[in-house]
């Protein structure tokens, strides 16, 4: 069976540097190690915090810690990638800050929500930055060989598309997060909207329940329940609950892919135990000419979400910098439409359920 591939060892821009803007856990747990093992130059690092910049540094061997972000923003713009790593509600002012037509990788969510993301794609767009938004699951090893294994036609037409997540999520390590309005959607599966969209394109509409849970009551919704509506022939359903505190056993995280003649499964290991994680894995199942399924079987993978994705959003941004691609897969443009399928399921949640007939 060919193996795919996530991205080459090399890519044209490569050798462009990154500057660092935050050093919050992601950038600690995802973007630097992702860097790092792939040989990504980081030029330096700022934070509002200097203490965790230097910390982070220090850890990484950033050669140099901005003081101000007008600092940061100033240091060879015509070549710098900007990676901004912020929260939702602070990306306006830092992309205001950065310089005009610079190459930028944005943190997600593209806002906190769909109006703040028209106002900060009005920003992108007047100030002609090279943006994309890091919505690097589409870039994870096991998400791009189901990608590449679709095209090849391993699995026929795919109708159904199906991710699931029942896991313990550590909400401390972001306290952030503490007392927003929005949690869930806005910040985790959001992920899984942007992928489905990814495959299937933009769906009709978006029926969607997301829920509290009483062991985060300083938390909004962690838990959601949510089927994105592509017609009657396709079927794509999201169902998330991070307040499964009972053990690994009955613990999920995996995305499912049916098809015509086959399956895919993918298991996303970085959520079962967050941060330490399990290794990511992908299996297919085929039928056989009677329609009769196969055994499944494990396809090679290198690399997980955690840290592989982060190196293919990244590589994505170098390669549309150094003019080596025509555009980036998860440009801003195309994180508004993501963002506006956020907004219809919270709309949709707020709004409620069919009401049942009495009589």
């Amino acid at each position: 069976m060919l193996t795919p591939t996530l991205h080459d060892s090399d890519w044209p821009g490569r050798d462009l540097p990154v500057i660092v803007l935050g050093a919050g856990g992601i950038v600690n747990d995802a973007h630097l190690p992702a860097y790092r093992k792939a040989g990504i130059l980081v030029a330096g690092i700022y934070d509002v915090v200097a203490e965790k910049a230097r910390a982070t540094a220090e850890k990484f061997g950033i050669p140099r810690v901005f003081e101000t972000l007008g600092e940061a923003v100033a240091s060879d713009p015509a070549r710098t990638i900007f990676d901004v790593a912020v929260p939702a509600s602070a990306l306006g002012a830092v992309i205001e800050a950065l310089p005009n037509g610079a190459a930028v990788l944005l943190q997600k969510p593209f806002g906190v929500d769909l109006d703040q993301a028209r106002q900060l794609l009005a920003q992108c767009q007047r100030k002609r930055l090279r943006a994309a938004v890091n919505f690097q699951l589409r870039f994870a090893p096991c998400i791009a060989a189901a990608r590449a294994l679709i095209e090849q036609g391993a699995i026929g037409a795919v109708h159904d598309f199906e991710t699931r997540v029942t896991v313990y999520t550590p909400w401390h390590l972001w306290p952030f997060l503490q007392g927003l309005p929005r949690v869930e959607i806005v910040y985790h599966s959001i992920h899984y909207i942007d992928l489905v969209r990814s495959f299937f394109g933009e769906p009709r509409g978006v029926y969607a329940k997301t829920t509290r849970h009483p062991a985060y009551p300083n938390l909004a919704a962690t838990r959601t329940q949510m089927i994105l509506d592509y017609g009657d022939e396709a079927r794509a359903s999201i169902s998330t609950n991070h307040g499964h505190n009972f053990g690994r056993k009955y613990q999920e995280s995996f995305v499912k892919w049916e098809g015509t003649t086959g399956a895919l499964r993918a298991r996303l290991g970085v959520l079962l135990d967050y941060p330490a994680g399990e290794s990511d894995a992908l299996e297919i199942c085929r039928l056989d000419a009677a329609g009769r399924a196969g055994a499944w079987e494990s396809v090679p993978l290198q690399g997980n979400w955690f840290p592989d994705g982060f190196i293919g959003v990244m590589a994505s941004v170098q390669r549309f910098a150094a003019g080596a691609a025509e555009t980036m897969p998860t440009n801003v443009e195309d994180a508004f439409h993501t963002m506006a399928v956020v907004e219809a399921a919270y709309s949709s949640s707020q709004y409620g359920a069919s009401p049942i007939p009495q009589k």
